[in-house]
């Protein structure tokens, strides 16, 4: 059994500065990730820095109508949020396609952007994995690999991210707010995560001893029409082998505002800026919107084993681009 400390700080500041002062440590949330890693042996903090506590649970509207969402809001508690539901559901869905309800009411906001993937060569330490240990090589690549990227991937680690929330987040043009020893800064969800690169082995662009301290919801957003799909080998609760996140206002036949970002392709939610730069001013048509998404997935580099991904993803970008486009109406 390996030994770490633990500590409860009572502030923000007191947690990023107990995160200085130890070498080693982890902030701890909800758990619902990390502790899965201690027992797997892949994660071995010094020290255990416990923010679960920290006064960011609540869901505060700002004067310019847009939500901040902090950082240990439950995502149960998130996707109940009647404000949530009304004027971002895609995030609400997203929540709710995301695990079972009992981890769902222990998992927190940030920790779920934080959460590791569940590429099973990283989580087995029997098996090559340069995002666990760097250096040693990929063994998805020539391995099992059905459930992996297509899409902005490296020879060094075709892991994909595991999140639901991130994807919807991303194509909400949400943004994640960070405390650090620098102050406070903020980064766009959608390039919150980093590609593999050289450096699988960093999943994100936090800085080291930064504290996610909530997530805001922009009012340009708020109220446009938005829908999340997910395709997953159980309905019960499972990882996506693709899902979308669409945002998309049509108006007088034309797109006059639109999002989208796909889950289950690649190493973050990827934004798809081809397709939305395509269909930004274009008409809400069929073939519109089969032709911007196609221009997006022409990208994509499936492996032996996970082709399947990018006409699936590209079926579930349609579906929900076709029901969130207003019928005309009848004379």
């Amino acid at each position: 059994m390996n030994g770490f400390g633990y500590l409860r700080p009572g502030s923000v500041q007191e947690a990023v500065e107990a995160f200085s002062a130890h070498p080693g440590a982890y902030y701890l949330a909800g758990g619902t990730n990390l502790v899965d890693l201690l027992k797997l042996g892949v994660e071995r903090p010094t020290t255990l820095i416990d923010v679960g506590r920290l006064p960011l649970d609540t869901v505060e509207e700002l004067p310019d109508g847009s939500l901040r969402v902090g950082a240990t809001v439950r995502n149960s508690d998130l996707a109940a949020d009647p404000r949530v539901r009304d004027r971002y559901p895609a995030l609400s869905q997203a929540l709710l396609s995301g695990a079972s309800g009992q981890l769902r009411n222990a998992a927190t906001t940030g920790g779920n952007l934080l959460q590791r993937t569940r590429c099973p060569y990283f989580q087995d330490l029997g098996k090559p994995c340069n995002k666990r240990t760097p250096g040693t090589g990929c063994g998805a690549r020539d391995g099992v690999h059905r459930d992996h990227a297509v899409l902005g991937h490296s020879e060094h680690c075709i892991a994909t991210n595991p999140s639901d929330m991130a994807v919807a987040l991303a194509a909400l043009d949400a943004q994640v707010e960070l405390y650090g020893t620098e102050g406070t800064r903020r980064l766009a969800v959608a390039d919150f995560h980093r590609l593999p690169g050289e450096h699988p082995e960093r999943d994100t662009w936090i800085r080291p001893g930064e504290l996610i301290t909530g997530v805001l919801l922009p009012a340009t957003t708020a109220g446009a029409p938005s829908a999340y799909r997910k395709a997953r080998d159980r309905a019960s609760y499972a990882f996506a082998l693709a899902s979308v996140a669409v945002v998309l206002r049509v108006a007088d036949g034309v797109v006059d505002q639109v999002g989208i970002a796909f889950g289950g392709l690649a190493h973050r939610p990827w934004r798809a800026r081809h397709t939305e730069l395509a269909l930004l001013g274009a008409p809400a048509t069929p073939a519109a919107f089969e032709g911007a998404v196609s221009l997006e997935l022409a990208h994509a580099e499936p492996l032996r084993d996970n082709g399947y991904k990018v006409p699936l993803a590209r079926n579930l970008a349609l579906d929900v681009l076709g029901r969130l486009t207003p019928t005309p109406a009848r004379v």
